[in-house]
């Protein structure tokens, strides 16, 4: 029981280091909004490689922990708040179309070359 705790733990660590490090280098909001699309693409590999493998005792680690850490969705809904505080309605509107066309689409995308990849 204790070994996937510490598995999705040791992830979140990793993937929230890596989440930090993103918002250093890319600017509020568009950080979280690269979070979002790159961890959509990522779980839609890691989803493919680890089913077609039998290696679903990486998903604790992969998908809970370093993705769940990465991804920011939470943050993602502070931030539009944040925008819509500022008056930027706008902006926020196009933050969370933009943000949710562009995860599902990544995702998508990551499906897809993870599939052809295993052909």
């Amino acid at each position: 029981m204790m070994a996937p705790v510490i598995s999705v733990a040791l992830g979140g660590a990793i993937g929230s280091v890596l989440r930090y490090l993103v918002g250093l280098v890319v600017a509020f909001p568009l950080g979280t909004l690269a979070v979002n699309v790159i961890g959509s693409f990522a779980i839609g590999v890691i989803w493919v490689h680890l089913a077609d493998r039998g290696l679903q005792h990486w998903l604790p680690f992969l998908m809970t922990g370093v993705l769940g850490g990465f991804t920011t969705f939470s943050a993602f809904t502070l931030d539009a708040l944040r925008l819509v505080e500022e008056g930027r309605v706008t902006a926020a509107g196009g933050y969370v179309l933009g943000s949710v066309v562009a995860s599902i689409l990544a995702c998508g995308l990551g499906l897809w070359i993870a599939r052809g990849m295993a052909t």
